[in-house]
């Protein structure tokens, strides 16, 4: 009995060491998360939030292009793609790992044995012994003492390292390696948690099926779509609209630090020319901003769209595609006729713009040339006509005769006699003919040279000329006049909306025989386009309204083939308005008539029989042709400026020929110019009758 009781009196004292046992641990585990929460929390915290979030931005679909009557001209055509999302702490023999493994499902030579040549002829030995080092990175680096790499950096002993790589150890590369190569710098060229296309260019159904079965065996590799711009009217305005980059190309080096600027990726794509770089805010669209949650050795846990992508916003132009390929057609077939049976050596382009005189939207611009000496293929090369500037011959004596009434050196109605004008020391200046005595009227129906000379010679302050006499000559007279033809857009930019135009070339002297050449469009050279905006600003009464390509912009639409709702519209700009009285405009306007609609205008035998009521105004103008720095030939430039109709214009053109014999009995600008009326309200007929006819057909429909 007391032996009993003995072990039930030792109990309790087992019990309170287990006690005492576990307050201790607890007590440490109570110190241990207090330094970890107190002293350490604050570090921790900044490890945990600076390893695991990561936001990048994913490219959406660029915006497309349509015609001002919604026809798609510019369009986004999907195609497989091969790409490659590095992870974080990606290293040179894990992309080379995965670079071995895509080879076994993708061929990333051309079929094309010429596109093969040079994708071999871009691997460098550079690449070559990069690729040898990282397949023998150990016995490389030994090749490397320890005394002299003490003394180098790490890109220094690393560029050693390369350089001490004989040609022999890199001269038995198979095909198979090269292809390697290839890859992996595609896959170099990536960045942390950015799409990096590996190959797009004639990825097979076959090729991608393997890459999308193996992407387990494959990190950061994915198969997905790409896409390149398709273009349904082929070559029609495509110079125009210009060139998009490609994945591999990214942004423009030489610009990199400015798209970077405005949050671009360096593998983005962007607009390079024309109306794609002039748009390109727009186009690009809104990426979608993605935030991933990441492990500290850069495991992805989780994903979260933080910012909604949105594609790029949809252009309509003011261009009509079906009236731009017709007078593609007519400046093609009007320029081999010129060129027939070797005809016109020195001709190689014709030029013209049409616009909407009230309202500066371009209606089709075109240029068309032949692609070499050969002369027997024909290309667009649409830019030059706002790019190539050449001298306009008469079709700026309108403008002339503007500056002399607001000069005050003629008023309506003067006359002169035109007979060729001889000053001392220099040779005669004429007229085409001999014309007699013409008023302002007749010097723009005839198209008087001399007219223009007294002009020239009045603003230069000779009001007295007399045959075999020295002029005098004011040289400010060559600004006043520039000015005055500067209100027309003649010699300035004329405001387009397209990266780059040419302003014309000045003459850099100033001399009296050289302004009467100006007064006479012999001597600064001009666009077609500022033509177009000449004539325009007379036809519409003396408003310079600005050209514009672009008529709305359009938000992104979620069905594929519509457009979606407007997000803005594009209004007429006006430049300025011609300070002078209207009754001069309208005095011009009226021998704009005269050039097209009297007997005796220069115009009148080609327009005899047109119902179009055509204002406008001939030109002529002698050129030079040289090469390497030595004249060729001398040439003709054949010119033209019209509108239509008279009392309500609708349209108003350009054209530009240049480099004619001199001998040449062409009439290509007028027939240039009758075809693209003709062509014009040919088709505005047509579709009316197309309108009244669905209208017809709704409302039988209806009463049905």
């Amino acid at each position: 009995m007391k032996k009993n009781k003995k072990k039930k009196a030792q109990l309790p004292f087992r019990i309170n060491i287990l006690f005492f046992v576990v307050f201790l641990l607890f007590a440490v585990l109570i110190l241990q998360l207090g330094v970890v929460q107190i002293l350490n929390g604050e570090d921790f915290q900044d490890e945990i939030d600076r390893t695991t979030k990561d936001t990048t931005k994913l490219p959406v679909p660029r915006g497309e292009i349509y015609d001002r009557n919604h026809n798609l001209i510019a369009s986004n055509k999907p195609k497989y793609a091969i790409t490659y999302t590095p992870p974080k702490g990606v290293q040179a023999i894990d992309r080379l790992n995965v670079a071995k493994q895509l080879a076994l499902y993708i061929d990333m030579f051309s079929p094309d044995e010429k596109e093969k040549e040079k994708q071999l002829n871009r691997i460098t030995e550079r690449d070559k012994k990069e690729y040898w080092y990282l397949q023998h990175e150990e016995e490389a680096t030994k090749r490397l003492s320890d005394a002299e790499a003490a003394e180098m950096d790490n890109a220094e002993q690393y560029n050693e390292i390369l350089d001490r790589i004989t040609e022999e150890e890199i001269s038995g590369f198979t095909e198979q390696d090269f292809e390697i190569i290839l890859i992996k710098k595609e896959l170099d060229r990536a960045y942390a948690l950015t799409p990096q296309v590996v190959k797009s260019d004639n990825v097979t159904p076959e090729e991608y099926a393997r890459v999308a079965e193996h992407l387990a065996e494959l990190p950061g590799i994915n198969a997905t779509t790409d896409w390149v711009r398709e273009f349904p009217y082929g070559d029609t305005f495509k110079n125009l609209i210009g060139n998009v980059s490609t994945e591999k190309e990214g942004v423009p080096a030489e610009n990199i630090d400015y798209y970077l600027a405005k949050g671009y990726s360096r593998n983005d794509r962007v607009g390079e020319t024309g109306l794609e770089e002039q748009y390109e805010d727009l186009l690009r669209g809104r990426k979608e901003q993605v935030q991933y949650t990441m492990s500290k050795s850069g495991v992805i846990l989780d994903s979260e769209v933080v910012v909604p992508g949105e594609s790029g916003k949809d252009l309509v132009l003011t261009i009509d595609m079906e009236f731009q390929e017709k007078v593609d057609e007519i400046l093609r077939s009007e320029l081999k006729e010129a060129t027939k049976g070797g005809a016109n050596k020195h001709l190689n382009d014709v030029l013209t713009v049409v616009t909407v005189p009230n309202t500066g939207e371009l209606l089709a611009v075109s240029a068309q040339s032949y692609k070499d000496d050969s002369r027997k293929e024909i290309i667009d090369t649409s830019f030059k006509a706002l790019y190539d500037a050449h001298r306009p011959g008469s079709t700026v004596k309108g403008a002339t005769i503007l500056s002399g009434y607001e000069s005050g050196v003629i008023q309506p109605g003067d006359g002169v006699v035109d007979q060729p004008i001889k000053i001392a020391d220099t040779p005669k200046k004429g007229s085409w003919k001999n014309l007699g005595y013409v008023d302002d009227l007749g010097a723009l129906k005839q198209s008087s040279n001399v007219y223009m000379f007294y002009i020239a010679m009045k603003m230069g302050g000779e009001y007295n000329y007399q045959p075999n006499k020295k002029v005098r000559f004011d040289p400010a007279a060559f600004t006043e006049i520039r000015n005055y033809f500067k209100q027309f857009g003649l010699g300035v930019n004329t405001g387009v909306d397209y990266p780059y135009e040419s302003s014309g070339y000045p003459g850099t002297t100033a001399a009296a025989g050289l302004l009467m050449d100006y007064a006479i469009g012999q001597y600064d050279t001009f666009t077609a386009m500022q033509l177009a905006q000449y004539v325009s600003t007379i036809a519409n009464g003396g408003y310079r309204v600005q050209p514009h390509f672009l008529k709305e912009v359009h938000n992104p639409s979620s069905e594929q083939g519509k457009i979606g709702s407007l997000y803005r519209t594009v209004n007429t700009t006006i430049l300025n308005k011609i300070i002078m009285d209207d009754k001069y405009i309208e005095r011009v306007q009226e021998g704009f008539r005269q050039v097209y609609q009297e007997p005796g205008g220069t115009a009148y035998n080609y327009n005899r029989n047109s119902k179009y009521n055509v204002a406008g105004k001939t030109g002529t103008a002698q050129n030079e042709v040289y090469k390497d720095g030595k004249l060729v030939a001398k040439t003709i430039n054949l010119t033209m400026v019209a509108y239509a109709p008279f009392d309500n214009p609708e349209i108003a053109l350009s054209v530009i020929v240049p480099n004619l014999d001199e001998s040449t009995s062409s009439s290509i600008n007028h027939n240039i110019t009758q075809r693209i009326i003709d062509a014009y309200f040919s088709l505005k007929a047509d579709r009316e009758k197309g309108e009244v006819e669905n209208k017809v057909e709704k409302e039988e429909e209806s009463e049905q």
